[in-house]
């Protein structure tokens, strides 16, 4: 896989990753953008302890355009975007609306009268990934091949990410469908570098430490066993990878791929991990698509180990989830999801297991 990093107009990095070594990438930004000025901000819910980012400049950011305006897709005569090559393979560039960034100023303090409010700017960086150049396409329609250089693209950034200074943890993601709230169309996944630990994975890891403690094993490992023993819940199982619905599910469709070994990230995927991955991944996406007979709405959620912390007790996995409930009803977040945290699934997860096989 080659690798070619450029500037777009304002200042924003883009990278080319493409299959072909010989492949050139030189086409010039030819847009007149002015330079970036991010401006989020992190303030931490003194009740819960969690950090909050303050976007407001992403109320201006592309809302739906039509297909013949797509900003991810390449550049043609007269219509510049985002990419200015004319075809590419897999892309990724810095958000031109980010919640995290680097160079964002001011310094830590706290809301006016409210000391315990802290307030610091929010460092980190945010990325797109655009899986294709191919616009009406998705990730469910990639070659096994296509997929692989994909799954290559999210190990190169979690590592340019881990070392991007304030980083603590990365996170690469595909949100897809509009239910989900995708206001751009084209097949494409994004990838945060937070500033702090997320509280998912904080908790996440307070809970396998504790198994530990009272088991000697980690709790993903003794899950993986428990799933295969009972067998109903696995939808695919393959060399190195099983994908199951957790028997737990808080969502409605919702399918965890794990690997069998441990290991914290995606960069630490041997390459016959990530050709397995590959081919599993694509067999569940084309599932799920099945189930309702159209394309699903989804997010792609990858747990990853923080950068610094927690990297012992960290095994890697990939969540998949819809709010597809049926074919034409949604699962809404309501007074208990949204206000306790407290979730009430519709289906049971052995019903969709079994859809699913």
């Amino acid at each position: 896989m080659k690798r070619t990093a450029r500037r777009l107009a304002d200042g924003r990095e883009i990278i080319y990753f493409d299959a072909d070594p010989a492949r050139i990438r030189d086409a010039d930004d030819t847009r007149d953008l002015p330079p970036q000025a991010p401006a989020s901000q992190l303030r931490r819910d003194p009740l819960t302890g969690e950090w909050v980012a303050i976007a407001a400049h992403r109320q201006a950011r592309t809302y739906k355009p039509p297909a013949e305006l797509c900003p991810l897709c390449p550049s043609a005569p007269g219509r510049p975007t985002e990419i200015p090559e004319p075809d590419y393979d897999v892309v990724v560039f810095e958000n031109q609306f980010p919640s995290f960034a680097q160079g964002i100023p001011g310094a830590e303090s706290t809301v006016e009268g409210m000391p315990m409010v802290p307030v610091a700017p929010a460092n980190g960086r945010c990325e797109v990934v655009c899986f294709t150049s191919d616009h009406h396409s998705s990730f469910g329609e990639l070659s096994p091949a296509q997929a692989r250089t994909v799954v290559d693209v999210w190990a190169d950034r979690t590592a340019g990410l881990a070392e991007t200074p304030g980083v603590e943890q990365v996170f690469c993601f595909e949100n897809r469908g509009e239910e989900i709230g995708v206001t751009l169309h084209h097949p494409h996944g994004q990838i945060y570098g937070y500033p702090f630990v997320t509280p998912k994975t904080e908790k996440m890891l307070q809970v396998a430490e504790t198994y530990l403690a009272q088991h000697g094993r980690h709790v993903q490992g003794d899950v993986l066993a428990a799933e295969h023993a009972a067998g109903e819940r696995v939808i695919v199982d393959s060399e190195h990878w099983t994908a199951f619905v957790p028997a737990a599910a808080r969502w409605p469709v919702e399918v965890h791929l794990v690997p069998h070994r441990q290991v914290p990230d995606i960069v630490a995927l041997t390459g016959a991990e990530r050709d397995d991955f590959a081919v599993t991944y694509l067999d569940v996406l084309r599932r799920l698509d099945g189930l309702y007979d159209r394309p699903l709405p989804y997010v792609a959620a990858w747990h990853q180990a923080p950068v610094r912390t927690g990297r012992e007790l960290s095994w890697l996995h990939l969540e998949v989830f819809s709010v597809l409930r049926s074919a034409n009803k949604l699962k809404y977040l309501a007074g208990s999801e949204s206000g306790m945290a407290v979730w009430i699934n519709d289906v049971t997860p052995e019903q969709i297991a079994a859809r699913l096989l």
